[in-house]
């Protein structure tokens, strides 16, 4: 699920010295999970879904992150595919995506954009 900016309220997740340097952390939003991902040389953040839809674990915040094929990954802990961290695409099946978010560094805090709806 990638939502539309217009549907959308910034919700601060944590802050960034909570976030592990090219790694994942989980947060649990509502029912929610959330894998974030933080590349301090892109002073990026990433927000998926922490559930791999191969192993139907919640996982996918203890995954690797990597380049591949010009997209920053993260490969899922037990079966290894690779999810897309800009948009949660699985270079491996074009059927399957996992849901991102999109989140921000707004000075130290970490935010995600979540769907008005969602329970926070």
């Amino acid at each position: 699920m990638t939502a539309h900016a217009q549907h959308l309220h910034w919700v601060q997740l944590c802050q960034r010295d909570d976030l592990v340097a090219e790694s994942g952390v989980a947060a649990r939003v509502g029912q929610q999970q959330i894998a974030l991902f933080y590349l301090p040389d892109d002073n990026a953040v990433f927000a998926l879904d922490n559930h791999d839809p191969f192993s139907a674990a919640n996982v996918l915040a203890r995954g690797i992150i990597g380049d591949l094929q010009g997209h920053w990954v993260v490969a899922a802990p037990i079966y290894k595919q690779h999810f897309r961290l800009d948009n949660g695409q699985c270079l491996e099946d074009a059927s399957v995506c996992v849901a991102t978010w999109p989140a921000r560094l707004n000075g130290d805090a970490v935010e995600v954009a979540l769907p008005i709806a969602l329970p926070i």
